[in-house]
């Protein structure tokens, strides 16, 4: 049997993630979907579209979409389902996870990497995270959880922006684009978005990813990194001066802690340096590490070597050889939580050749 695919959809409380769950499980896209559901939501979608007095908590919907709550975790939600597809009780061909508002999409993304039963039947597809825009400000300000998702982010959705003026959703995308230069941006308008830019984005899968995306790991080629810290080091960011706040003109005022940097060298790396240092890093910043890849070009190969992770969870795997002529040069992105640049990048230039 193929693997399932799953996308994990996110977003701060009130950015539409709901409205955008109803289009994709109402539009008539031919497509059977099941739908998890983290319950302690205060949107619930069960209110509006959905019966909800089924005893298993598990709903095929008339178009052939199903829903579920999570009641006990992920996994076993998961289990359930994918036994139920191969008795033919449930016909579905991917899931959506939507998660709580104030919920980190990290542990949620680590259990298709780190359950083997789970990876055996489920492929990770992408995070979509939603955005705000009437309410992004004063969220990433005041909210890690919210700057978080947007560090997770493969594909962005800011709602909203038909609120306020195009300078401030201008703000906004740089802004989100500092934190997360990997991830496209779209502006949505009640959850009005093309199946295309919801399914099959292929954010996790290592080799595709670099095929569809080549330009995935260019740097944010303004570097902010010279924005550092005008609130101070370890500022928490609440929201900051009444006169700070809702000025479209000082977004680069916000130093956020999510960030990311770009990491390049046209040395190839030593494989057993690298895997030591890697295997350091992840064990003192693992839970600031959000997300993180690469193609790599190492010693000893003629082929691409291409790495991810989330958090602590770290993979590689070969990709296609070098093509004859062009330039072997190691890309790798870091997307986290303070994470200190000059420690990375000390140590990746040590592990090189």
């Amino acid at each position: 049997m193929s693997l399932i695919p799953v996308t994990i959809l996110t977003g701060f409380l009130g950015s539409g993630k709901t409205t955008l769950l109803k289009r994709i499980l109402t539009e008539a896209h031919g497509q059977k979907i099941a739908v998890i559901e983290n319950e302690f939501g205060e949107e619930n979608i069960d209110n509006e579209i959905l019966v909800n007095d089924t005893q298993e908590n598990i709903i095929q919907m008339n178009n052939g979409c199903i829903c579920c709550s999570i009641r006990e975790d992920l996994r076993e939600t998961l289990q359930v389902l994918a036994a139920k597809k191969r008795k033919g009780e449930l016909d579905f061909e991917r899931v959506v996870i939507e998660t709580t508002g104030l919920a980190d999409p990290g542990p949620v993304a680590q259990t298709f990497f780190m359950d083997e039963e789970i990876a055996e039947q489920y492929l990770l597809d992408s995070i979509l995270t939603l955005v705000d825009a009437k309410h992004a400000e004063t969220q990433l300000n005041d909210r890690q959880e919210a700057r978080r998702q947007i560090g997770f982010a493969d594909q962005i959705f800011i709602s909203k922006t038909d609120l306020v003026a195009q300078d401030e959703v201008d703000a906004l995308m740089h802004r989100l684009k500092h934190m997360n230069p990997r991830a496209p941006q779209k502006a949505v308008h009640f959850g009005d978005v093309a199946i295309a830019d919801v399914f099959d984005l292929r954010g996790f899968n290592l080799n595709a990813k670099l095929d569809i995306d080549p330009d995935f790991l260019k740097a944010d080629d303004h570097d902010h990194a010279g924005h550092d810290h005008v609130h101070g080091e370890h500022c928490d960011h609440p929201s900051h001066a009444a006169s700070d706040a809702g000025h479209a003109g000082h977004h680069h005022k916000h130093d956020d802690d999510v960030k990311s940097f770009v990491f390049r060298s046209e040395k190839a790396f030593s494989p057993a340096k690298l895997e030591d240092f890697l295997g350091a890093v992840v064990n003192i910043y693992g839970p600031r590490m959000l997300r993180y890849k690469g193609v790599l070009n190492m010693q000893g190969t003629d082929r691409k070597v291409i790495f991810q992770g989330v958090h602590q969870l770290m993979g590689s795997d070969l990709g296609p050889a070098w093509a004859s002529g062009e330039q072997k040069v190691s890309k790798m992105v870091f997307i986290g939580i303070d994470l200190p640049k000059d420690i990375f990048v000390q140590g990746l230039e040590q592990c090189l050749v």
